[in-house]
């Protein structure tokens, strides 16, 4: 085959715009960081860094479940540990009225103060995270009781009306647990069940004691302020109780938490060991390049035969 000064000329030119590819590639992995910015660069790496990115994904959000589940389980907690401190409040000015040197004003004081009391018990119950009410079940967007002008308990019917508590009519408080998914087919229950914690019968236990405590001529003083004290301390511990099964669920929280963080870790160095280019070798390989670049440069200047040109000068 006769070789041609055109032929030698097109894989000169060939052969130079293969070592500029080449240096395209090294300078663009070195400014990026990544071995890859294609999927055509290869492919097997680029299908792992889809799988490692949609992993981390997903770990990210369960994290971000996992704060809404914090956020929830703290404010519970912390409605708890209040509604706890005001029962034994509560407890207290029972007992003391079950003494019966204290005379009319002094039960009308302690009346005032359970009465209060009893108020923020139902403040409690209606308490709101991020603009959810976190102890009425799976119905977060309506609040659990109402207080009417008169100081009757209310809750909220089927129709959106507020009625009684002890109205035929009222139906049963919404107590579904709120799930959060924290893990993969892990969901956990975010809310407390208010019927232990805030039933229906501890405010109007409460609306009774204050009854009894104003009454001109009180029958329930002495040992007859005793079912008070026994019921009382019932709800006391069923308070204890949900407290109790919520530090549990907090626990177990606080574990999950932990091993996403890991997760995410080991899923971002996977991640970076797939596609993050080796800064010594892509500087090595692009400065042997251009020394390659060089030499073609000068072998097809001694290649390419001297033209008329040259001879013009």
């Amino acid at each position: 085959m006769r070789i041609t000064q055109n032929m030698i000329s097109n894989n000169v030119m060939n052969s130079l715009r293969n070592n500029y590819a080449q240096m395209d590639k090294y300078m663009e992995q070195l400014s990026t960081g990544k071995k890859i910015n294609r999927p055509s660069d290869d492919p097997v790496v680029a299908m792992r860094g889809v799988n490692y990115r949609s992993e981390l994904s997903k770990v990210n959000q369960f994290e971000r479940n996992m704060s809404e589940l914090r956020n929830w389980m703290d404010s519970s907690d912390e409605a708890l540990n209040e509604a706890g401190q005001a029962m034994h409040r509560v407890r207290e000015l029972v007992t003391q009225a079950s003494n019966d040197t204290y005379e009319e004003n002094q039960r009308d004081n302690m009346a005032s103060e359970i009465r209060e009391i009893r108020n923020h018990i139902v403040e409690l119950a209606n308490t709101k995270v991020n603009n959810k009410h976190i102890f009425n079940g799976t119905n977060t967007l309506e609040k659990r009781f109402e207080t009417s002008e008169d100081g009757e308990l209310q809750v909220q019917n089927a129709d959106g009306n507020w009625v009684a508590a002890d109205d035929p009519t009222a139906p049963e408080l919404n107590n579904e647990d709120v799930l959060i998914e924290v893990s993969d087919g892990v969901k956990l229950a975010a809310n407390s069940n208010a019927d232990n914690a805030f039933p229906v019968e501890l405010i109007q236990e409460l609306d009774q004691i204050v009854a009894s405590l104003i009454e001109d001529d009180p029958p329930n003083n002495g040992q007859d302020f005793s079912p008070f004290i026994d019921s009382l301390d019932g709800f006391q511990q069923e308070m204890v109780n949900e407290r109790a099964d919520l530090g549990a669920r907090m626990n177990r929280a606080e574990l999950i938490e932990t091993r996403l963080s890991q997760q995410e870790v080991t899923t971002s160095k996977l991640m970076s060991d797939n596609e993050d280019a080796h800064m010594e070798e892509v500087i090595m390989n692009l400065r042997m390049q251009e020394n390659v670049h060089r030499a073609a440069l000068g072998a097809g200047a001694r290649i390419i035969q001297p033209s008329l040109m040259d001879f013009l000068r």
